[in-house]
């Protein structure tokens, strides 16, 4: 079959934007995704790969590395989430696999986790009503593992006080988009 139409992780042929006052969450369809682990006795080998990919060193414990082509979130001692443009890294897993050889276990995460981005002045007033994370603390490039509606989902800090992003389990994204839309109109 050639006449195959991708869908969003919410079912649509395109991405859903919603804007309650002035925040708005946008679901981001086009990033690749991969999990990357430091081989025992290889962590600091990896660890310089990762450097050159990264352009410095890969983030340590609640942060997250934001550039391009790579981005990084640390996930684990020695394990990280890479994300890329889907356009440019389709096959970001292999991309990654040829660079790091086998220093690194690496495996495709795409299709394992929805994207959304929130954005506004008053988003503070919805990661609120959302989440545990500490706010006052939550500067540019920090990351969390956190719980959003019973769903474990990273929070970045893309922008602080203005910009995150949120990455949660894709067969749970409308689950996780109702929540988070409804903690817009709620918190606005």
């Amino acid at each position: 079959m050639h006449d195959l139409t991708a869908i969003t992780a919410l079912g649509g042929i395109a991405p859903q934007v919603d804007t309650v006052g002035e925040v708005t969450l946008s679901e981001i369809p086009d990033v690749a995704l991969a999990s990357v682990a430091a081989r025992t006795r290889e962590e600091s080998t990896c660890a310089a790969q990762l450097k050159a990919l990264l352009g410095g060193p890969p983030p340590q414990a609640g942060r997250a590395k934001l550039g391009e082509p790579y981005s990084a979130v640390w996930v684990g001692p020695d394990q990280w989430l890479l994300s890329a443009s889907f356009e440019t890294h389709e096959d970001i897993a292999a991309q990654l696999k040829s660079k790091l050889g086998d220093t690194a276990s690496v495996t495709e995460q795409t299709d394992a986790w929805c994207c959304f981005d929130l954005t506004g002045p008053d988003v503070h007033a919805v990661l609120e009503l959302l989440c545990n994370i500490d706010l006052t603390r939550f500067e540019t490039g920090h990351a969390t593992r956190t719980s959003i509606h019973h769903l474990g989902c990273f929070v970045i800090c893309l922008e602080k006080g203005h910009s995150v992003r949120i990455l949660g389990p894709r067969a749970s994204a409308g689950s996780l988009h109702h929540a988070i839309t409804t903690a817009m109109a709620s918190a606005l």
